[in-house]
């Protein structure tokens, strides 16, 4: 177990700045990658870096393959764990597993967390065929094309359609990933089995009031945009708690003029809106598009709710689950299913085949923070659990 927290911490090393920053097709990234690389090849897999810049190690089995995976790219400034973790967590599992009778991949994907480019999960929609060319134009905040940057870090733009796998082909994806939350540890439970990942649903607010001077308008003539937002904010959280499983946030705010002796005149806000049912998310839209446009009107400012983003829920297999639970019961692990609030590569993979995931507990649910932090008896279970999977594993493919 020393061997897998040594190797997370060598590649908390590989950074394009202070801290831990590695981004999709950056130097660390490359670099990251080859490391990686050489870890798969030692445990036995053959390994390429393929067109589109993910890092495949495969088993030599021919037939069908079961896929297992993560991703490599970090946030900026990030914990260790996020992501990594599965990677080399999956790649021990494989060494320790022995010969296995299916074909076995396992892929460090390095575009899930999306913070370089507008597109994102690049290498998980290659893999599952459906990434978009388009995404190809897209450009950083330094002004370079994606298409660019991938020919930078020796992949080809060209090669990126002959990256898709065959669904006859693709038995399931599995990922072992760390919680990002708090519920195993207040469960006092090292890991649990992910049942679905949640839609979001992403949006702009535009509130317009009247700005003017702080010291001269009276309270009863004032059309303050920003007591018009604190007012929606309150009614957002509301809404997230009137649905089961739902969560709301207003992560970024921005008030004009920004003076303090100004009345605000305008406010831009965000809102990140998740479930794991698709009809729980829309319902909670609703009832915070009519709560906004009710506060709007009671306080004679206007505002415009824009969407600028929309994912479905993501429902991982029953089957995968029971198997990813029963290999958990055999070490002792009692059964424990969970949603996941964070979105992954499995959202992608989906498209391709049937998806299953297990959650290792982190400390104080703490995650995209140097502060992350998981035990190594909480690491070596996830292996552990991952190796009586790949063990015991048997194919369902149409039984989702």
């Amino acid at each position: 177990m020393t061997e897998l927290m040594n190797r997370l911490a060598a590649l908390a090393q590989i950074t394009d700045g202070d801290g831990l920053t590695r981004l999709f097709l950056s130097p660390a990234h490359r670099r990251a990658a080859a490391l990686v690389k050489s870890w798969m090849e030692d445990a036995g897999l053959a390994a390429h870096i393929d067109a589109i810049g993910n890092v495949v190690g495969f088993n030599g089995v021919p037939g069908p393959k079961l896929i297992l995976g993560s991703h490599i790219d970090t946030v900026r400034d990030a914990g260790w764990y996020d992501g990594n973790y599965g990677v080399l967590a999956a790649i021990e599992a494989v060494r320790r597993a022995g010969d296995l009778s299916f074909g076995v991949e396992v892929i460090a994907f390095g575009d899930e967390e999306g913070v370089r480019f507008p597109k994102t999960l690049s290498g998980s929609r290659a893999v599952a065929g459906s990434f978009d060319p388009a995404a190809f134009d897209g450009r950083d905040a330094d002004g370079i094309r994606m298409a660019e940057a991938l020919k930078n870090f020796g992949g080809d733009p060209d090669g990126v359609a002959a990256v898709a796998r065959d669904k006859a082909e693709t038995l399931a994806y599995v990922e072992l990933h760390i919680e990002q939350g708090p519920v195993l540890e207040a469960k006092n439970l090292p890991a649990a089995v992910v049942t679905a990942i949640a839609g979001a649903s992403r949006y702009q607010v535009t509130v317009a009031g009247a700005a003017g001077h702080a010291g001269t308008v009276p309270m009863d003539l004032r059309r303050d945009a920003l007591t018009a937002a604190a007012e929606c904010f309150l009614a957002i959280e509301a809404a997230a708690r009137a649905h089961p499983h739902t969560v709301a946030t207003v992560g970024a705010v921005t008030v004009k003029p920004g003076a303090p002796n100004s009345i605000p005149g305008e406010v831009v806000f965000s809102i990140d809106l998740r479930a794991p049912e698709d009809a729980t998310r829309r319902a909670a839209a609703a009832d915070i598009e009519a709560a906004v446009t009710r506060i709007a009107g009671a306080r004679g400012v206007t505002c415009v709710l824009t969407q600028t983003h929309e994912a479905p829920a993501t429902a991982c297999a029953l089957w995968l689950q029971d198997q990813l639970a029963a290999a958990a019961e055999a070490h002792g692990i009692a059964p424990f299913h969970l949603s996941s609030g964070a979105g992954h590569d499995a959202m992608a993979i989906a498209a391709l085949c049937p998806v299953g995931m297990v959650f290792i507990r982190c400390a104080g649910g703490i995650s995209h923070t140097p502060e992350e932090s998981i035990t190594a008896e909480d690491a070596d279970m996830g292996v552990r659990i991952l190796v009586s999977f790949l063990q015991n594993f048997v194919p369902e493919r149409n039984n989702v």
